[in-house]
């Protein structure tokens, strides 16, 4: 009783606070032994902290009940885990292949009459990524890293050393936000959500990016991963056409009930969130349109026209909002970095008179005879309660996690489905206060300058620079930052991409040669 005391007490805390700080090893240091070490603490540790306060919540339940087949599906679970880590260790390209394939994928569990959608494929893959980091780190412990094996950029001229310190500056700022995260646990009035974003995507998303910064990203793979997530694409949005045809739902029974009550009908495919399933397609049609605007032949033209027009019926069918946005200003970023400035800022101008013409003459299309907070589906609302919240902890804020539970004490009766601000920089504010916001907006530029630096003329840069932008929008429309596997992935993919370059020297200035277009 007293072990199970001193763990259900301040130690969980303090485990919070160790796990960002072994998730910073896992970002920063520079020898490979140590950061492997400090991956495989980190997602060794993660499981535990989480199972110690959960142990006697209904979701154990079953464990409980049936501890012989609870201990079965750990060690089926570690042996497919050893098994991709001696796949990755023999084809270490596979883990980008099985990384991109498995980020959309959300499994949902029952447990104590609660369903949770988890990322549990991706999860199984970064567990086989990190076992493999760890086995060819100890084997071979004297081989250089990407970053070092591409020599020292500061030698190769001032711009060359600039793209290599701003993107340390990406891992550091990183680094910096989860132990934010992980302090600010401590004093929050809901821990236990805190301390779930930490195992549930801060710690194994900040192992991923780890493992993508380190791949080696060559032309064939960059095709490859393109083609694979456009095949998904296509494959959920065809799932979509079916939803709308037959007017049914997989997932989520509460958007069943929300059709029912409108005369619209609204899609999610495989995702549980039509916004999720929307923020995707609209990433996914992004990259695309930077293969399209670099490739020169005409049959891969028309075969990603294709794939792009099924994407946007899907998307259109999603009625997601923020989703357009994002797909709109991606769009304008790809304008930006293949021509002028200036042309993308006309076009930009044109297109959103055309839409405020279209608002103005139907209103109730739009929901605008309801008010702003009608028309946001209650979101406008949600965001002045954070800033409410934000105005009475303007510093620290009420801790990591607890937006949800603080709203709800100010506004009685809110459903825990809408008792979140939908704007990611306003939940940091009401969160984290002036210091996390600070941390956020920080990671948030540099990042931008990392991504869209040197794009121009390179259009796998230019792809996830603008999918980043894109994603940004979203968050501050939608939710999710550092809790969607996307934005990872793309910070990733992205750093080891513009370190590639730094490495290689400044570019040309000149259109190379598409460097994942098909073909």
């Amino acid at each position: 009783m007293t072990v199970y005391a001193a763990l259900s007490g301040p130690m969980p805390k303090l485990g919070v606070i160790a796990l960002a700080l072994l998730v910073g090893a896992a970002l920063l240091h520079p020898a490979a032994r140590p950061r492997a070490i400090a991956m495989l603490a980190a997602f060794a540790l993660a499981p535990v902290l989480l199972i110690i306060d959960i142990w006697h919540s209904p979701q154990l339940s079953v464990v409980h009940r049936h501890p012989a087949l609870a201990a079965a599906g750990a060690v089926i679970a570690g042996l497919v885990v050893i098994g991709l880590a001696v796949a990755f260790v023999r084809r270490r390209s596979l883990l980008a292949l099985l990384v991109t394939a498995a980020l959309p994928f959300r499994i949902p569990i029952q447990a104590g009459g609660v369903t949770s959608n988890l990322l549990v494929p991706l999860y199984v893959v970064v567990a086989g990524g990190v076992l493999a980091a760890a086995f060819m780190a100890w084997r071979r412990p004297t081989v250089p890293t990407v970053e070092e094996d591409r020599g020292d950029p500061v030698a190769k001229g001032p711009r060359a050393g600039l793209e290599a310190l701003s993107t340390v500056w990406v891992a550091r700022l990183l680094a910096v936000y989860v132990l934010l995260y992980a302090v600010q646990a401590t004093y929050s009035s809901d821990f236990e959500k805190a301390l779930q974003q930490m195992v549930f995507f801060y710690v194994p998303f900040a192992l991923m990016f780890t493992l993508l910064r380190e791949l080696r990203w060559s032309a064939r793979l960059l095709r490859r991963c393109l083609e694979l997530v456009a095949a998904l694409a296509v494959l959920f949005a065809l799932v979509g056409f079916v939803e709308y045809a037959t007017k049914t739902i997989i997932l989520n029974p509460k958007l069943v009930v929300q059709n029912d009550l409108h005369t619209y009908f609204t899609v999610n495919s495989v995702f549980f969130d039509p916004d999720i399933f929307g923020r995707f397609l609209a990433l996914v049609m992004v990259a695309l349109v930077a293969a399209l605007l670099y490739v020169g032949r005409r049959r891969e033209q028309l075969i990603l026209t294709a794939v792009l027009a099924i994407l946007w019926a899907g998307l259109v069918l999603t009625l997601s909002r923020s989703s357009l946005g994002a797909l709109l200003l991606g769009m304008g970023v790809l304008g930006a970095l293949r021509w002028r400035p200036s042309r993308t800022l006309w076009v930009g101008a044109a297109v959103i008179a055309v839409g405020a013409v279209a608002v103005l003459a139907r209103p109730t299309t739009f929901g605008l005879n309801q008010g702003l907070n009608g028309a946001s589906s209650g979101r406008a609302g949600l965001i002045g309660g954070g800033v409410h919240m934000f105005g009475e902890r303007p510093l620290w804020g009420y801790g990591s996690g607890s937006f949800v539970t603080e709203y709800q004490r100010e506004h009685r009766g809110t459903a825990t489905t809408l008792a979140a601000s939908h704007t990611i920089a306003v939940t940091i504010a009401a969160e984290q206060g002036v210091i996390g916001e600070l941390a956020y907006l920080a990671l948030v530029l540099a990042t931008v300058f990392v991504l869209l630096r040197g794009a121009r003329g390179d259009p796998a840069r230019a792809a996830v620079g603008a999918a980043f932008v894109a994603l940004m929008l979203h968050t501050n429309l939608y939710a999710d930052f550092l809790e969607d596997p996307l934005t990872w992935a793309l910070l990733g993919l992205g750093v080891a991409l513009a370190t590639s370059t730094a490495g290689a020297g400044a570019p040309t200035g000149r259109a190379r040669r598409p460097s994942f277009a098909p073909g």
